[in-house]
């Protein structure tokens, strides 16, 4: 009997997921059943599913023929260490998100807990499966099956129009994406049929179908992912989701359009040119800086969040195309240098974005608000959420010792080292990207500022805010999973970066080091320490040694002059929590420097008002250029067909009589 590998253990737990799901349908009357073990085992699932990816990511690929699919279309599954990478982020992340929602879901919320259950674990079993699908075949059937099990999640609050709306424009641009990834393949395999990827790998159609797959690709993936034009479907999807759908949506499912992105890219494809990265880096520069800006003007707090999933998936598409930039003009090691950022922006990103999504959820179940404007001072009340929520925060802002400084500090270093390609016009121009990232970082700080302080800090800005309680515990595990991840990549950076070394290797077939051997864990130098290098322990040991001295001096050293008294409050006593900043005060001086980019709507009151009202509307110009159009385009020729089709058999006759003398006259 052939011993079992993990690629096995790894298909019966996908498995699980899907037996976990039929369970919690066909109990869907006991709540409790469902909730309190079915969503732990689910968890539990998801932990051993990163711990079997850790070492495949270390094993040489591994292939398995399912018996499932047609008779002469099998399903081919492969682990290697791409697949792997992004496993072990599905996994790590499920576990946190898994053990949360089984303190979330309600008996009132939406569909049944039965049916929650079953759509969740098998949008869970797709995911994984499209990471482990090897042939085209099963891909696009595990794709499809990721995104209408996404959907329905969405729509689980059908009663609301808003939700069914924001649903249906979702579904619609994953299948516009869908025929693109479909076509992708379709050129890849070209006139010999053969669906797996090992003959697509062999694929030699020219430069010019190599274009064609790669651009088909890049739209379809791109339509998932969020890119510009194509992400008008992500913010309303997540505002819509319950909190820990959203969660898996903005920082799991999104990672499945980069692993595709970078599977077809840099190992189905053998043509790599330069100017697809070009292509590449200005696309994802352009949605980084669109996604942060509109984030920033944002006064719901989900949709602030989904904005910032945006810029962040811009920065790791821009990653990807340095990396076809530099793989393209044969620089290995700087290609393992940018991939490396690249993907290590993807584990931060999953860790830092899904606790923030849960953070979220827990606030609004605690208040029944997510508009910032009647958010504040809940530092007093949920003391847990707010702590961890500051942990996603920094790590969001991509300030240090968190994760996200590590990844986006990588990429830049990146970016900074391109004066050595071999082409003058990219010597110029990519120093520039290198100063958008910059101030896409500088943004995104100023967001998560706006987010923390306008929510948790301050006075409450509603009465009913003093009733807010803290999360259960089982809530507070899964959060308190996702914050120690944030912790732990952004304090050992070279461990994580040496586990990574498997997927540079089979991408741009070189493994980077990066100074990241275990006798050197405390100091990461991505080319060499003269020239950038940066040390976590260190910073966050100085950190902690300030702290430590600032309180002792104040509590030890000069104790009378230490007193506690009420905050300046300006000449004025009689203060409240609506005279506090708001969220619209906070984001006026974005608006203004950004106008452009938006589309607004402001209605300001008359000084004759009795009771005025202040109105100030954001919208995406996207909306009204590109989708509004196509909309009404559609609608033209949807009336037009109607007018054709009347249900006449008359007239059905004339329009074959007219056209077989059209047929008649053409060809004479």
């Amino acid at each position: 009997m052939r011993e079992w590998q993990e690629i096995h253990w790894i298909l019966l737990l996908v498995l699980g997921w899907i037996g976990l799901g039929v369970t919690g349908l066909f109990a869907a009357r006991w709540f409790t059943f469902v909730t309190r073990v079915l969503f732990p085992l689910g968890a539990a699932n998801g932990l051993l599913l990163a711990l079997l990816a850790l070492t495949g990511m270390m094993t040489g690929p591994q292939e398995a023929i399912l018996p499932f699919g047609l008779p002469d279309l099998p399903f081919h599954v492969r682990l290697d260490a791409l697949s792997a990478f992004f496993l072990l982020i599905l996994g790590a992340a499920t576990a946190g998100v898994s053990i949360y929602a089984s303190g979330y879901f309600r008996r009132e919320q939406g569909a049944s807990p039965g049916l929650h259950c079953l759509l969740y674990h098998v949008f869970l079993a797709g995911m994984a499966f499209v990471m482990l699908a090897n042939d085209a075949y099963a891909f696009m059937v595990a794709w499809e099956t990721m995104a209408l099990a996404s959907y329905f999640l969405v729509i689980s609050e059908h009663r609301h129009a808003e939700i069914r709306r924001a649903g249906y424009l979702f579904l619609l641009i994953a299948h516009v994406g869908s025929v693109g990834i479909l076509l992708s393949f379709g050129v890849m395999a070209g006139s010999t049929g053969d669906y797996t990827f090992d003959a697509m790998r062999a694929f030699d159609g020219g430069t010019f179908w190599a274009t064609a797959a790669f651009l088909l690709a890049l739209f379809g993936f791109g339509a998932k992912a969020g890119l510009l034009p194509l992400h008008a479907g992500l913010p309303g999807a997540d505002v819509a989701a319950p909190s820990p759908v959203a969660a898996l949506m903005s920082g799991v499912m999104v990672k499945t359009a980069i692993y595709g992105t970078l599977r077809i890219s840099f190992d189905l494809l053998g043509t790599r040119l330069w100017w697809w990265g070009v292509l590449v880096i200005a696309l994802g520069l352009i949605t980084a800086l669109f996604g942060v800006i509109f984030a920033a003007v944002q006064s719901d707090m989900k949709r602030l969040l989904a904005y910032s999933s945006i810029e962040n998936i811009g920065l790791i598409y821009a990653g990807i195309g340095l990396t076809l930039v530099f793989h393209a003009f044969a620089m290995s090691n700087f290609a393992a240098l940018a991939l490396t950022a690249t993907l290590y922006h993807c584990i931060n990103h999953a860790f830092f974005k899904t606790l923030l999504f849960l953070c979220t959820g827990s606030v609004l179940h605690a208040t029944g608000e997510r508009n910032l404007g009647k958010l504040g001072g809940l530092i007093r009340h949920m003391p847990w959420v707010s702590w961890l929520a500051l942990i996603g925060i920094l790590g969001a802002a991509g300030l240090p010792p968190l994760n996200g400084f590590v990844s986006e500090w990588l990429l830049l270093q990146g970016f900074l080292f391109t004066p050595g390609l071999p082409h003058g016009y990219l010597n110029m121009l990519l120093p520039i990207a290198a100063a958008t990232i910059a101030l896409t970082a500088a943004l995104a700080g100023y967001t998560m500022v706006k987010f923390f302080g306008v929510t948790f800090l301050g006075q409450p800005r509603e009465e009913r805010l003093s009733q807010a309680r803290d999360v259960s515990r089982l809530k507070r595990i899964g959060l308190l999973w996702l914050a120690s991840g944030c912790v732990l990549l952004g304090l050992l950076p070279n461990i994580v970066i040496s586990l990574l070394e498997p997927v540079t290797s089979l991408l741009v077939s070189q493994g980077r080091q990066l100074n990241a051997g275990m006798e050197n864990w405390w100091l990461l130098a991505p080319i060499s320490e003269d020239r950038a290098s940066y040390s976590p322990a260190i910073f966050f040991g100085g950190i902690l040694l300030l702290i430590g001295a600032a309180y002792l001096c104040i509590k030890h050293a000069f104790p009378a002059a230490t007193t506690r008294g009420p905050a300046w409050d300006c000449g004025f006593p009689m203060q409240d929590g609506r005279m506090q900043d708001t969220a619209e005060g906070f984001s006026q001086p974005i608006r203004r420097i950004f106008s452009p980019f938006f589309r607004r709507t402001c209605e300001l009151p008359s000084p004759f008002d009795r009771q005025p009202h202040y109105r100030n509307i954001v919208e995406d110009p996207f909306w009204y250029w590109l989708y509004l159009p196509i909309a009404r385009l559609v609608d033209l020729v949807s009336r037009f067909v109607a007018f054709l089709q009347h249900g006449r058999i008359a007239v059905y006759l004339m329009y074959s009589f007219i056209t077989l003398l059209t047929l008649l006259v053409l060809t004479r």
